[in-house]
């Protein structure tokens, strides 16, 4: 089974300048297609840690989206950290400067002036078509200006109306025979005057009896109507999970605790 992992590159993140709209969309792109997120990290703008960050992504099995940096000003590294972290030059894609060429021409014609290709602001926007050689070109239908990828790791725009389209499109051509293989589904139980240290063997002895089955515990302790409890459940295949649910409510009526509503998500 593929893992989906997620990278988001940029300082405004971290700083709070800029709330992260990429996690709970990627989530539900996946979730909409059977699929399900593995893995994320957030990345500041530090070459370093950047080429770190996608070192560890090339050299892993996942399909990872990386969202931001691919720009052309003086904080946007994410196009030269990738090449650093595979060890190839950087060169200038030929699609990308035609679609990046055609876009200065629409931008022109709707500004109504001339389009001059040789000006200086306009060499410089084909710095965004300058990838990692060898790598291909994501279509970006908001603007023209693509993205890249190298392998299965991908790169968008941090713009989410970019972005968010490139990664769904990703995912129904280059990964439509993916859809459907992560399926989940999780059943759980509000557990009141119970303790997780008293109730973990519990806990590790359905996994050990249910292979694919992993056992969570949320623990809350001021919830409006439960108060102090605990939400303990199993999520895996909706198949795997009736049985053993079932015996997890089996160890639970075993002990002292209470038990409340039970879940399906």
């Amino acid at each position: 089974m593929r893992n989906f992992g997620l990278i988001i590159i940029g300082d405004e993140i971290l700083s709070g300048k800029r709330q992260d709209k990429h996690l709970p969309k990627v989530i539900a792109l996946l979730g909409a297609r059977g699929l399900s997120l593995a893995w994320a990290r957030y990345v500041g703008d530090h070459r370093g840690h950047i080429t770190a960050a996608l070192k560890d992504a090339f050299a892993g099995p996942d399909i990872v989206f990386s969202c931001g940096g691919i720009g052309a000003t003086p904080d946007d590294h994410t196009r030269q950290c990738a090449a650093a972290a595979l060890g190839l030059p950087l060169a200038l894609h030929p699609q990308a400067e035609a679609l990046i060429r055609e876009r200065m021409r629409d931008v022109a014609a709707e500004q109504g002036l001339p389009y001059e290709p040789d000006r200086d602001d306009n060499l410089h926007r084909l710095n965004m078509g300058m990838f990692p050689q060898g790598a291909q070109i994501i279509a970006n239908p908001y603007n023209k200006i693509p993205g890249f990828s190298v392998g299965d790791v991908h790169f968008v725009p941090g713009f989410p109306v970019m972005a968010h389209p490139m990664i769904e499109s990703l995912l129904d051509t280059r990964y439509v025979d993916l859809h459907g293989s992560q399926v989940q589904v999780e059943r759980s139980v509000i557990v009141m005057g119970g303790m997780e240290a008293a109730l973990t063997p519990l806990m590790e002895d359905i996994e050990a009896r249910f292979g694919g089955i992993k056992v969570f515990s949320l623990p809350s302790v001021d919830h409006p109507q439960w108060g102090r409890h605990i939400e303990l459940g199993v999520k895996g295949a909706p198949a795997d999970t009736v049985t053993a649910f079932e015996a997890l409510l089996a160890g639970l009526r075993q002990t002292t605790v209470q038990l409340g509503p039970e879940m399906v998500r």
